[in-house]
Order: structure tokens, then C-alpha cells, then sequence
């Protein structure tokens, strides 16, 4: 009898244990070099991100030599609108550039998952309006079979300093704990909303920190305990999803990672504009093989069709999954699809080049285009930025090894 019962206590006692381990096991996850999905078969990821969606870049506006961040563009938008029409383009912008259109083009080509980069503002409280936008693209992503991946692309303080943290000139992330648990807020608010969902899998906890900058290589070992920081606070909420990691220097450098810490862990790197050769990947395949971690390519791209073949075969070759960037862009080919230019656009960007600053007030005044043509070209962009206004590019499908589509009109 009391055999019995105390092999009852160890019965339910390894139920307790092993209850978590069954739960994650429903969710993708890695498991030694690989990521597998919820039956514990590899998934090799091929996906894309939806930049300029939460976070706004300038070149993909046309806006070479102009404003480039964020608060950059948005100060632009509110000089040209002024402040009221301002905050109604900025609601039907991010209504407009994701649309259920957008989720079901990318599943017809054969993505399998979308990286989405965030705004820290947008989550700012449970009702935040970036939940519901998130929300819905998440929604549409399962309906399409589709992974996705949460990228905090501008992270408070700044992770790197440059435009695309929408920062103030200098990573102060790594500095300022105030900033850092302002960080770790976020994401406890996100894992504890998407804890539960097997759509997501995963979060990219910080996009490309450090850059390469000679006089920000002193931030370096910091950057290791903010992960281990932001681990810590996830892992309070949620046990199931992998979090990816990237290196310093723009997600390059994997010499500031020591001994993997956390089991449900990949690496992610960024590779832009050099040669296709196998010692281009091999420092990363070395460090998966060492530490038996899975190796994910979060971002590469911006270059010709027959560039980005040539690196697909050879990121495929070495078993490393990707993600693309970016999805959409105005004018250039190199996405997935192009957005044109409305009618007066060239004059919005000649105004945005000019000098800015409040000692320029009187020749920006001078060169302004008159208020009907900013409007006219302004409401061009919104309706121009929905798909069935855009236009696919078969190369850069075929290039990515995916089906080209074609957008219905």
C-alpha cells in the first residue's frame, strides 16, 4: 500500500514536470541545431518583413538624401498636412500597407512565415492600437498558413543609434535602465498576449544592434546581459516560443555571445552587399555546430535578382533559414512588390530634400507646394500602397526560389 502510493506522488509529480514539455512541444521550438514545428519536424523557414509598416524608412518613400527616420518622416507629414489630417494619413497608412490582399499574395508564392519589425510605441498598453493592427496579421497569417516572427525594430533608447531604431543619434539602450525595463515592459506585454498562439513563433528581441561604428564597439559586452535581461522577463509569461537572438554590429558579430542560456533559443544574422562564397557564412555555421543552436537569416536582400539566387542556394545549402527584406517598397523592384509613385510625388520629395530646421522656416515656405497638389499626392500614396494598385516582381519571386503571382486588379 504505501509502495503504491508513493509511486501514485512520483506518477503525478512527473505529470507537473512533464506538462510544460508537452505544451511547447505543440508550438514550433528548437530542438538541437534545428527548428521544428509542433510534431518535431524540421521547418525550414522562408519568409519576408513587412517593413515600413510600424517603422517608416526613407528611401522606401523616395526620400534619398531627405528624412530618413520615423520621427523624421512623421514631422515632414505634419509640416506638409498639419496636425490633424496628419494623424488621419498616419491611421489609413498602417490600415492600408498590410491588408488581407498582402497575407494571402505571400502565401500563393510559398513564403512560409512574415517577420513583422515593431514600434515600441504602438505597444505601449494592452489596448494599444499596434495589438489590434498585430492582432489581425496574425489572424490572417494562420488562416494562410503562414509563421510570424515579432521583430522589435525600434526598441526604446535605441539599439543602435541609427534611423532604423527611430532613435536620438546614440543607442542609449544599453545604458539606461530605466530604458531597458521600459523594453522589458514591452515584451512581457507581447508574450503575454501571443503566449498561447502556435501562429507565432517566435520574437526577435532586438533588430541589429550596435552598429558597426568604430566608437560604438565599447558597447559590445553589454549587449549579452540585456538579452539575458529581456530572457528572463519572457520567460516569466512564456516558456513556449523561441527567442532570437542577433549579434552585434547590425546582427554580424557573434563573438559577443558566450554559452547559450536559454533551451529554446536560435541565432539570427543579417548579411547585405557581399560576395556569395561559403566563408561569408561559415564563422555562423561554426557557431551553430559548436553550441548545437539553429542559425536563422533574419534580413538580407536590396540587390539584383541574379545576387539574390546565388545567396538563397547557398544559404539553402548550408540549411540556414531566411526571411527577405523587404516585402513592399515604392518604385524599386527589389521586393516582393513595388509600389508606384502617385502624381506630384517628385514634388513632395524635392520639398522633403531641402534644408530642414526652423532657421529654414522662410525658404522651405518659398519652395512649398501648394496645399492641393501636397494633398492630391499625399492621398495618392494611401490608395497607390494597397495591392491591388502595386504590382509583383516575378524575378525577385523566381530569384527566391518562390512562384511568381500576379496581384488581381
Amino acid at each position: 500500500m504505501l509502495l503504491r502510493r508513493m509511486l501514485r506522488t512520483i506518477a503525478a509529480a512527473l505529470i507537473v514536470l512533464l506538462a510544460p514539455l508537452k505544451l511547447t512541444a505543440q508550438f514550433a521550438h528548437t530542438q538541437g541545431s534545428e527548428i521544428v514545428d509542433g510534431s518535431g519536424k524540421p521547418l525550414f523557414l522562408r519568409g519576408t518583413s513587412l517593413g515600413n509598416w510600424f517603422v517608416t524608412e526613407g528611401y522606401m518613400w523616395s526620400f534619398d538624401g531627405g528624412p530618413q527616420s520615423s520621427r523624421e518622416i512623421e514631422a515632414l507629414v505634419t509640416e506638409l498636412l498639419g496636425p490633424d489630417k496628419a494623424e488621419e494619413f498616419w491611421k489609413q497608412y498602417r490600415e492600408n500597407y498590410v491588408t488581407r490582399a498582402d497575407i494571402h499574395l505571400l502565401h500563393e508564392a510559398g513564403f512560409n512565415s512574415i517577420r513583422i519589425p515593431m514600434h515600441y510605441k504602438y505597444f505601449e498598453s494592452d489596448d494599444s492600437e499596434g495589438f489590434r493592427l498585430l492582432d489581425r496579421v496574425i489572424r490572417w497569417s494562420h488562416e494562410e498558413g503562414l509563421y510570424v516572427i515579432l521583430d522589435m525594430h525600434a526598441a526604446p533608447g535605441g539599439q543602435t543609434g541609427a534611423n532604423i531604431d527611430d532613435g536620438y543619434g546614440y543607442p542609449w539602450l544599453y545604458d539606461s535602465p530605466k530604458e531597458q525595463a521600459h523594453l522589458t515592459a514591452i515584451w512581457q506585454r507581447l508574450a503575454r498576449r501571443y503566449k498561447d498562439n502556435q501562429t507565432v513563433i517566435g520574437y526577435d528581441l532586438l533588430n541589429e544592434p550596435i552598429p558597426h561604428y568604430p566608437a560604438l564597439r565599447p558597447l559590445n559586452p553589454k549587449l549579452e546581459p540585456v538579452y539575458k535581461k529581456l530572457t528572463a522577463a519572457v520567460r516569466q509569461v512564456d516558456s513556449h516560443h523561441i527567442l532570437f537572438l542577433g549579434g552585434a554590429q547590425w546582427d554580424t558579430n557573434f563573438s559577443v555571445f558566450g554559452q547559450p542560456f536559454d533551451s529554446n533559443t536560435a541565432y539570427t544574422l543579417h548579411q547585405y552587399w557581399m560576395p556569395v562564397e561559403q566563408k561569408a557564412v561559415q564563422p555562423y555555421v561554426d557557431f551553430r555546430d559548436k553550441y548545437k543552436v539553429p542559425l536563422w537569416l533574419g534580413e538580407s536582400g536590396e540587390n539584383t535578382d541574379e545576387w539574390i539566387a546565388q545567396y538563397v542556394a547557398l544559404l539553402e545549402k548550408n540549411d540556414i533559414g531566411w526571411a527577405f527584406w523587404p516585402y513592399k517598397k515604392m518604385e524599386k523592384t527589389s521586393a516582393v512588390v513595388t509600389v508606384m509613385p502617385p502624381e506630384d510625388w517628385d514634388k513632395i520629395v524635392a520639398f522633403a530634400k531641402l534644408p530642414r530646421g526652423l532657421g529654414q522656416v522662410e525658404d522651405r515656405l518659398k519652395a512649398r507646394p501648394d496645399q492641393a497638389t501636397i494633398d492630391r499626392a499625399f492621398a495618392g500614396f494611401l490608395e497607390n500602397m494597397k495591392l491591388e494598385h502595386s504590382h509583383a516582381n516575378a524575378g525577385y519571386l523566381k530569384a527566391l526560389g518562390l512562384k511568381p503571382v500576379s496581384v488581381s486588379q
